[in-house]
């Protein structure tokens, strides 16, 4: 299938793919090591859990699973809004939890808009 990917769509799925690894790494070591609510990390270390279910999809580039990824990502989003104004350093690594989401959001919608558009003229209207 990836063979079929024009280069915009190429590197918009490599794109996505960083952007999801490095959201996961951010959100573990965020509440691990970085800035955890208490000393010695925190039990939201789990938080990244529901990160590593679609990881394999969205490395492949599967698009069922990078369209529910593009849902679940969105929950990633709403927390860094809502953390964003913390202190230091959580509030910058809110600010990136935020920048990740929408990067791989944005990206993920470029690589899915031609399997959509194809799926549309496969239907008969």
């Amino acid at each position: 299938m990836r063979d079929a990917l024009s280069p915009a769509q190429r590197l918009a799925w490599r794109t996505a793919a960083a952007s999801w690894v490095a959201l996961l790494v951010l959100v573990v070591l965020w509440e691990w090591q970085l800035a955890p609510l208490r000393p010695g990390g925190s039990w939201l270390v789990l938080k990244g859990a529901p990160l590593l279910l679609p990881l394999r999809g969205v490395l492949r580039g599967d698009v069922k699973v990078m369209q529910w990824a593009l849902l679940l990502v969105l929950a990633y989003v709403a927390e860094g809004s809502v953390r964003a104004f913390e202190a230091p350093p959580a509030g910058a690594l809110a600010m990136s939890e935020i920048a990740l989401g929408l990067l791989f959001f944005a990206a993920a919608i470029v690589y899915l808009r031609p399997f959509k558009k194809a799926a549309r003229a496969r239907t008969p209207t």
